[in-house]
């Protein structure tokens, strides 16, 4: 499916993919500001999410990057920068296994790079957690005015303990193309990517961001939007 898309700016195309249960307008506005200038930004709505409306979250990761080709195919992008945030740096990770002469680097943040041992437990929190949203009603009402779709359905497919794609985010080393690995302190999971990656694929930048987590584009976007700006020049 085509994904709706807000597109900003002028330039090389940069893709930000945003989290789950959130849009590119919603999450992202502080990376298109910050860009525009330099870029033409592109901020698709993943699928399911915003005005991408679809019933279809059936093997979600592999149809989301087969959404983002036939999208960047629409606007006539033969390649681009990709940076995916949590969700959104899933599904760019595996558009850039699948495509990879579609990307010209890949920016990845809060994805947790190997299965943890309390992942059950883990997913079991993040149940409750679930559970607590859907119960709040200015929460409910908040993703109502977001969502043309039901983002219900959403929800639902983390309830299943192997939906993560660990076999993918596992590893790193066939892509031949720069990538960014950037996390939040605090988040011990993804932090062992920074150790973890660079040993597999030399092509690999890692970055800790102190004072942040899980979104650390949000909780430091100055910090974040430094960093991704000295990664492209760098590596373009």
């Amino acid at each position: 499916m085509i994904l709706h898309t807000e597109v900003s700016g002028g330039g090389e195309p940069i893709v930000f993919l945003h989290t789950g249960l959130q849009t590119g307008s919603t999450e992202l506005d502080i990376q298109r500001k910050y860009f525009k200038d330099d870029y033409q930004v592109i901020l698709p709505d993943l699928r399911g999410h915003g005005k991408s409306v679809s019933n279809d979250v059936n093997n979600y990761f592999n149809n989301s990057a087969e959404d983002l080709a036939e999208t960047l195919e629409s606007l006539d992008v033969e390649s681009t920068h990709i940076v995916g945030c949590s969700l959104g740096a899933l599904v760019g990770l595996i558009f850039a296994k699948k495509f990879p002469e579609k990307v010209k680097t890949l920016t990845l943040s809060g994805i947790i790079p190997e299965k943890p041992s309390d992942w059950v437990e883990m997913n079991k929190k993040d149940i409750e957690h679930t559970e607590k949203l859907l119960k709040d009603p200015e929460t409910v009402v908040y993703f109502d005015s977001i969502h043309k779709g039901n983002w219900r359905e959403l929800l639902q497919t983390t309830q299943e303990s192997d939906w993560y794609p660990f076999n993918e985010t596992a590893d790193l080393s066939m892509l031949d193309l720069p990538v960014l690995y950037i996390v939040g302190e605090h988040n011990a999971h993804e932090t062992a990517g920074v150790l973890i990656y660079p040993k597999m694929n030399k092509n690999v930048h890692a970055s800790i961001i102190p004072f942040a987590g899980h979104v650390v584009h949000l909780e430091q976007p100055e910090i974040y939007n430094k960093i991704l700006e000295n990664f492209l020049n760098y590596d373009c």
